[in-house]
């Protein structure tokens, strides 16, 4: 595969725009059947418009379905993007200025993943597992989705998976039936699982 090259578009809106694009050994450009595009502009126009969707179609031989394209002014109250399980958006000011600052954060729809995703990993199928092994496989789960959802401000998003995880595993320790668990005496659970060393996004 030969290396990725510049190539520029021109179009009548006398627009350039140097874009990096990877052939693949047919010739042609390679996309997922189901390729999401975010297209960012300071001001919109028809000619714009008409750019964007000459070169996608026609360039690059894309099929645009414009029944789920749509056009988003952030500016606007309450208007918000959600792209690649973040949530894009203009907020007020925590300190009561008058300006606004543009808030990213993960998505309802990713915390909502999140959640169904430690669900399995803590549910009753599991309950044959040993604390220790169980503390690690969270925290291998946890560290690679904070990673991947540390840009932005998250604090408020990783206080509540914090949240949800241990309550989710105390109580998936206590209803245990044939192994109930105690954690030692004097000690509370979630200050035993910190022990263990369960992390927190």
């Amino acid at each position: 595969m030969p290396e990725a090259k510049p190539y520029r578009l021109e179009g009548k809106s006398r627009m350039r725009r140097e874009l990096h694009v990877r052939f693949c050994e047919g010739g042609g450009v390679r996309f997922p059947s189901a390729t999401r595009l975010v297209v960012l502009a300071r001001t919109l126009s028809p000619a714009l418009l008409g750019f964007v969707g000459s070169t996608l179609e026609g360039w690059l031989g894309l099929k645009i379905n414009r029944t789920k394209t749509r056009v988003v002014t952030l500016r606007e109250e309450k208007a918000s993007l959600d792209f690649l399980g973040y949530t894009f958006r203009y907020d007020r000011d925590r300190y009561g200025r008058a300006q606004r600052y543009l808030n990213v954060l993960p998505s309802a729809k990713a915390l909502a993943r999140e959640r169904a995703r430690l669900r399995e990993k803590i549910s009753p199928r599991r309950g044959f597992w040993p604390l220790p092994a169980l503390v690690a496989d969270l925290n291998r789960h946890l560290k690679g989705w904070a990673n991947y959802f540390r840009y932005g401000y998250p604090r408020e998003a990783f206080r509540a998976i914090n949240r949800y995880v241990r309550c989710r595993v105390a109580g998936h320790l206590k209803r245990r039936s044939q192994r109930p668990f105690r954690p030692p005496e004097g000690v509370t659970l979630h200050a035993h699982l910190q022990q263990l060393g369960l992390v927190a996004p």
